[in-house]
């Protein structure tokens, strides 16, 4: 699908609300999201919140929410599929009227006891279409006191062919397909003939979806022949396996959207990360979303599993973050950072402080938690304290404090400094750095020493230095 389309793109996410945003659903809400920004198209949210027993306002806010972090924002919803039951009702009316729905009043153990028979013939389990009504056919008598469902009167002949812009060309047998049932005893439709209505009023031109929606697609396309419908292209995006290869699961996956922003990832990477997974733009593994926009026209989608792989994640994720407002950053590690202590009042600006800190850290968590060096009075180990702290490196440790009134509070300043003073006493690096690493942070593991100092300022360098020398 690299030419413009005929007509107006429309395309839609549709999620049922019965849980979190998952990241299969994510990645298809991004490529459905991409692709109707690529040619100038309006994506639409719909809620298929019909499964009464399943569907919560919670799982409606988390699927919301989840849109708003990513930054996938709708055009147009979200529509929700319960309030659009009149609708729904009217064309029930209409198909039964002419002839392409029939009411049905086997019950479900009728149905059940009818599969059984074709499972012991061999056959595969399916309605018998004891209610539907042919020329010359004699129904049975209705039931008294029982409602009927509504049933699609289903093609029994010949077959269901598109092509679907992931797999290829897909054909299914019209005698594969049983008559489905459309509505509920009490009227209430069911979610392929929902789907099918929706679609047609919503003019969504492309369907992108997951490949576990092949077998409803040709039931779709027959309900909408049936009305004269026009129909969608349709594309089926295969699933994302879990990093053992099998099926993602809550067990040992983060299968929730906003599982990762508790965890310390950006926005940017997680859509980064699935555009990947069933899809590229020749070998290119960073790009901005603006990018995918302009590539994104519905060809190389790949038509096997995705693996996903947290270290790849990981990978991208500090490259977001490196490249990050370091505001930004402070915004989002100070929480974690107070929870567990933190002190900033007097403390150096915390967005300084990730700046420095940010390059080898691939989570915003694991960032505030490397940092809380510079946010927490230190209590360094005795035992370390008099390992580093010796008679020979003391004279020098004074002269340092000496000269940390004078001299220009810069990286570049300090490092010449400390070298003077080094030379001065003939010591290396080390001997000097690591007293001053513990007297600042309590720790002998920190970035540059110059970097610290700097960062830490004349004031609280001085005062710790003459507190523990």
């Amino acid at each position: 699908m690299t030419n413009a389309p005929a007509k107006p793109v429309r395309t839609r996410f549709a999620p049922s609300p019965t849980g979190y945003l998952h990241l299969g659903g994510a990645r298809t809400a991004l490529y459905s999201w991409a692709f109707a920004r690529h040619f100038g198209g309006t994506f639409v949210l719909r809620i298929e919140d019909t499964d009464l027993e399943r569907s919560t306002p919670e799982a409606v806010q988390a699927i919301i929410e989840g849109m708003e972090w990513l930054g996938l924002g709708h055009d147009e919803g979200p529509f929700y599929q319960m309030q659009r039951m009149d609708r729904y009702r009217e064309v029930l009316a209409q198909m039964l009227a002419a002839g392409t729905a029939y009411q049905c009043y086997s019950s479900p153990e009728e149905v059940e006891a009818m599969r059984e028979r074709m499972r012991a013939a061999g056959e595969k389990p399916r309605y018998d279409g004891t209610w539907r009504p042919e020329p010359g056919k004699t129904l049975p008598a209705i039931p008294a006191g029982r409602k009927p469902v509504l049933r699609f009167k289903n093609p029994l002949d010949g077959e269901v062919t598109w092509n679907d812009f992931v797999k290829g060309s897909i054909t299914i047998g019209n005698k594969e397909l049983d008559d489905l049932v459309i509505a509920r005893p009490d009227g209430t439709p069911t979610y392929n003939f929902c789907v099918a209505i929706d679609d047609l009023d919503m003019e969504i031109s492309h369907v992108l979806r997951g490949d576990d929606h092949v077998n409803n697609t040709p039931r779709q396309i027959n309900i909408l022949r049936a009305i004269g419908a026009p129909l969608p292209e349709y594309g089926h995006l295969p699933m994302i396996l879990g990093s053992d290869g099998a099926k993602m699961s809550k067990r040992k996956d983060a299968v929730n959207v906003m599982d990762y922003p508790a965890q310390g990832y950006l926005p940017e990477a997680i859509l980064n990360y699935l555009a990947r997974l069933g899809w590229s733009h020749g070998d290119e593994e960073v790009f901005s979303m603006d990018q995918m926009i302009e590539w994104f026209d519905g060809s190389h989608l790949s038509n096997s599993a995705a693996q996903f792989n947290i270290e790849k994640l990981n990978w991208l994720n500090n490259h977001y973050i490196k490249q990050a407002d370091n505001e930004r950053l402070a915004s989002l590690a100070r929480p974690r950072m107070l929870d567990n202590g933190a002190e900033f009042d007097g403390a150096p600006a915390l967005a300084v402080v990730l700046g420095l800190m940010k390059e080898r850290t691939n989570t915003v968590n694991e960032l505030a938690d490397a940092s809380m060096l510079f946010f927490r009075t230190p209590q360094p180990d005795a035992a370390l304290l008099a390992q580093h702290v010796t008679d020979a490196v003391k004279p020098a440790l004074a002269q340092f404090a000496e000269r940390c009134q004078t001299v220009e509070w810069n990286k570049a300043a300090l490092a010449a400094m400390i070298k003077e003073v080094l030379a001065a006493n003939g010591l290396k690096m080390p001997q000097m750095a690591m007293p001053l690493r513990l007297f600042l942070t309590g720790q002998l593991q920190t970035p540059a020493i110059d970097a610290v100092l700097e960062i830490f300022g004349r004031e609280t360098v001085v005062a710790r230095v003459a507190k523990f020398l």
